[in-house]
Order: structure tokens, then C-alpha cells, then sequence
């Protein structure tokens, strides 16, 4: 029977569905998949990607874990493409590739002083909190009023993290070091602003809700923003996720904090729309003093046009949430100006001809770009193994496709991999950390001991 030995670059939801699809899939050949990870510990935008607030994300993880757990896939962690081993490499010892590196950069926003002191993007900022490896362990939280540009969930995320009061993380698995820095925070508003209406926000329902159920925090709406349109009135009688999200904004409404009246919170939590963001105001130094934006109004087909009418806010700190992009990889075809290795359903394309490169897939967020939610990875990555299922006559004639082959290379370049053995030790003690404290669990950040738990033997 034939062998296919495959390689899946990301250890994330994509490339751990794409793996497990495979294994799963009727076929007329055996199939031995490693999952190479740059991260020591595998999962991820669902450990690095989203807030440590939403637990049920944990039953995402759970189902990751079961099917690293089988013992039918290999993963090597701790590796970088391109540095720590090569698409030539890969070449040499498999007979495909997919690619799930996903999409962990800030896209552009293109207006005066967003690269100002103060100014971030939210791909960072989420990053910090999440306890990622290889970001500072500090953030700079000095800025009482603090804007966030952009209307999807990752921009609620952004503003939830900023207004919650630290001591509401605890249950979580927030690091200690975000915890501290959250502390010392002086925030009392955040101010969320979307260049839309109410009726075509992209955030879902759910996380809309939990603003609203912040402890110490007051929700802020204005009622000049709910002056809709037709198109928006239709879009709510026709779109049940539309219509919740106005019953909830419409609740809000009726709070004594509408159009910014004082309330009895020590924090409060805006929400502007029709709002275009055009200029982040700085002073002498190059730090943020202030938002200038353009109110616009809707223009009868779901969109807006802008009225010139020129607002500013002063605030200390600017989080732009307005997507993220994907990153190149060394050797491997990547359209700059949507952040995706360029495919066809996940046939990976050569660019410049649009001829298919073969061996090469994708799958996530690098194939696609950073849209639908982490459940959306599943359908996303069988559509790309039924290609390679039936795309044998272009894989890769490895030289050497044995097994043991890729622990020797990676040995002879002295690079401190981690296995599943090895993430099983980490993850059960950062667990221990949480128990010590009565929390679920305490992230390991720094990379150098997240390898040193994971690796015991080789120290």
C-alpha cells in the first residue's frame, strides 16, 4: 500500500483538524503526519488568540487534546520554519505539506499618527495577554481614556481586557505578569468606535452580551446612533444574530448612562458607530493625545458615506482591531496585499503563473484570510485534504521518508524540540501552578522555561 508521509506546518485548530480529517478520510494509502509547531506548546490562537475570559473556548482545547492525544500524530515544537528547518527539508522527507501558520500580524491602518507613542495594534496587545513567548513581558498601561478601532469580536476582546477590573481574571488563566501589569492600570474609559451602524456590526451576540455583564463597568450607547435606515430596519427583521444584537444595544439605551450621563461605575465602556477614524492627534513628543474621526451616515445600501463633519476625542492610548494579516514563509508563494499563501481551495498557486506548486497546501487562516471563527477551520481544512487526497500524482519523491529521520536532522542542528510528552509535562504543570493558588491553571511564559518543563531530561 502506498505511504504518504506528510508534513502540517502549525499546530493550531488547522493544522490539528486537518491532520485528524485525514486519518479519518477513506483512502487507499497509509498516512504518517508530523505537526510542526514555532510555539513550545501547541493549540495555537485558542492558548495565544483569545481572551483567557471565554471558557468555552477550554472545550475547543479539549477536543485539540483528544486527537493529539490518539498517539497517531508526531508534533515538533519549538521549531521554526525556515530557520529551523526548510521547505527543502520537507522535500526531502515528506510527500506534502500543509501549511496552518494562520494570521498573528496587525493589517495597516493608513492614517496620520498611527505610529505614535500610545498607538497599538490589538494582534500585539492580545499577545501580551495571552502570555505569549516571544513578546515583552510589560505593557505600557498608563492611559486613563484609551480608544479601539474596530467593530468585531477582537476589538470587544481588546476593550473587555482594558475595562474589566483584574481581580475578575483571577478564575481564569490570566499570567501573573498580565494580571500585575492589569493592576497598575489607571483606565476609566474605553471608547469602542466603528465606522458603521449598529446593524452591521461583525461582532456575534455572545460576546456583545458579556460587556454588559462587567462588574464596576458602565455600558455607554448614544442615541444618535440608532437613527437606522431602511436597510438596517431590514437587516434586523431578517437576520436573527442582527436582531439580538440590537435588543441587546436597544437595553443598553435604556440605561442611565445613555449619551455619556454619569453613572455610579468606577469605569465606563462606549460604544461610538458611524465613526471613521482619520487622524490620531499627538503632541510634541509623538504620544497620543487624542482620536479624530469623521461622522458618517448610512447610505441607503448597508454602507456609509462620510458627512465631513470632524470630531475629536482626547484619549492617551489607540488599540487598532481592524484585522489580522498573515505572515511570509521562506520559499513558499504569499500574496502581500491579502496576507495568504495564494490557492485554489487549497491547492497552493505560484503566484506569478497560477500554476499549482506541487506538494503545497493550505488551510486557516493563511489560506483564506482572517474571517469566520475557529469552528469555521474544520469544513475549511476538509476541502483542502480531499485535494490532497486526490492530488497523489503531484506530491514530493522523498529521498529519505523514514521517521527517524527528522529527530536525527533536528538533533544534528541542536534545536531543543518538544513533543506531545513533553507539552503533557507543561501542561500539567502550569495546572499545578493554578492548583497551588486556587486558580484552574498559571500559563508558563517565558519560552526558555516553557522548553526546560517540557524537556527535563535534556538539562
Amino acid at each position: 500500500m502506498t505511504k504518504l508521509r506528510l508534513a502540517i506546518v502549525g499546530a493550531g485548530p488547522a493544522g490539528i483538524y486537518a491532520a485528524d480529517i485525514l486519518l479519518k478520510a477513506e483512502r487507499k494509502f497509509d498516512v504518517s503526519i508530523d505537526l510542526f509547531e514555532q510555539l513550545p506548546a501547541p493549540y495555537g490562537l485558542v492558548r495565544y488568540g483569545v481572551a483567557p475570559d471565554h471558557p468555552r473556548i477550554k472545550g475547543i482545547i479539549n477536543a485539540l487534546r483528544d486527537v493529539l492525544d490518539r498517539g497517531d500524530i508526531r508534533i515538533f515544537g519549538n521549531v521554526h520554519f525556515g530557520r529551523d528547518i526548510t521547505l527543502d527539508d520537507l522535500k526531502r522527507h515528506y510527500n506534502a505539506v500543509i501549511f496552518a501558520t494562520g494570521a498573528v500580524r496587525d493589517a495597516g491602518l493608513d492614517i496620520p499618527g498611527i505610529d505614535a507613542q500610545g498607538s497599538f495594534g490589538a494582534a500585539d496587545f492580545v499577545s501580551w495577554f495571552d502570555g505569549h513567548p516571544d513578546v515583552p513581558r510589560t505593557w505600557p498601561l498608563d492611559a486613563e481614556s484609551i480608544a479601539v478601532l474596530g467593530n468585531g469580536n477582537v476589538a470587544l476582546d481588546v476593550a473587555r481586557m482594558l475595562a474589566k477590573h483584574p481581580e475578575d481574571l483571577l478564575p481564569t488563566e490570566v499570567p501573573q505578569n498580565v494580571y500585575d501589569g492589569l493592576v497598575a492600570s489607571p483606565v476609566t474609559d474605553v471608547h469602542i468606535f466603528g465606522r458603521r451602524g449598529p446593524a452591521n456590526v461583525k461582532f456575534t451576540p455572545l460576546e456583545l452580551r458579556e460587556l454588559g455583564e462587567l462588574r464596576d463597568v458602565d455600558m455607554v450607547v448614544y442615541n444618535e446612533d440608532f437613527e437606522y435606515d431602511q436597510a438596517s430596519l431590514d437587516a434586523i427583521a431578517s437576520n436573527k444574530q442582527v436582531m439580538v444584537i440590537d435588543r441587546v444595544l436597544q437595553s443598553w439605551r435604556q440605561r442611565p448612562t445613555v449619551d455619556n450621563a454619569p453613572g455610579e461605575a468606577s469605569r465606563r465602556l462606549h460604544l461610538h458607530f458611524y465613526a471613521l477614524p482619520r487622524e490620531i492627534v499627538t503632541d510634541d513628543h509623538g504620544c497620543v493625545t487624542a482620536l479624530r474621526w469623521e461622522r458618517t451616515r448610512p447610505d441607503g445600501e448597508g454602507g456609509v458615506v462620510g458627512t465631513g463633519e470632524i470630531r475629536e476625542l482626547p484619549v492617551q492610548s489607540v488599540y487598532r482591531a481592524v484585522g489580522y494579516f498573515g505572515s511570509p514563509l521562506p520559499g513558499v508563494p504569499f500574496d502581500k496585499r491579502h496576507g495568504v499563501i495564494p490557492n485554489r481551495e487549497g491547492q497552493v498557486l505560484e503566484k506569478s503563473s497560477n500554476e499549482r506548486v506541487p506538494g503545497v497546501y493550505a488551510t486557516g487562516w493563511i489560506k483564506r484570510g482572517p474571517v469566520g471563527l475557529i469552528g469555521h477551520t474544520k469544513s475549511d481544512a476538509m476541502e483542502t485534504v480531499r485535494h490532497l487526497i486526490n492530488g497523489q500524482g503531484t506530491w514530493w519523491q522523498p529521498t529519505d521518508p523514514s521517521e527517524a529521520a527528522i529527530p536525527a536532522l533536528l538533533a544534528e542542528r541542536g534545536i531543543e524540540w518538544t513533543d506531545l510528552d513533553g507539552w503533557h509535562r507543561l501542561d500539567d504543570h502550569e495546572i499545578a501552578l493554578g492548583e497551588a493558588v486556587g486558580r484552574a491553571r498559571i500559563k508558563v511564559v517565558p519560552r526558555e522555561e516553557m522548553v526546560r518543563i517540557s524537556r527535563p531530561d535534556e538539562r
